[in-house]
């Protein structure tokens, strides 16, 4: 019974690691790796930096933007205008 309660507070607190960007978007976790990019291009002035996810995630082409207001996104760097803003913003540090 300890064993299923521990595992049922850690599945609770991943869920807390989660960050929401937008209703329409998806999460970041908190071992900085993303699993679903952003659909839609953002707008430039939204990005105050971006940086790799982690070397140990699934998807090696996505990055995460830090937002304004302290929010996260996930982007594929597959698309143009990823590629594009990446030339205009600089890593976070």
């Amino acid at each position: 019974m300890k064993i299923i309660t521990a595992v049922l507070v850690c599945l609770l607190l991943a869920g807390a690691w989660l960050q929401d960007v937008n209703a329409k978007s998806m999460h970041v976790s908190s071992s900085n790796c993303c699993f679903t990019p952003v659909a839609r291009r953002m707008a430039l002035r939204r990005i105050q930096c971006y940086k790799n996810t982690s070397s140990t995630c699934s998807y090696k082409n996505h990055l995460i933007l830090k937002l304004n207001r302290g929010r996260e996104a996930c982007v594929s760097q597959t698309k143009s205008w990823v590629r594009d803003y990446l030339k205009r913003i600089n890593p976070c540090r």
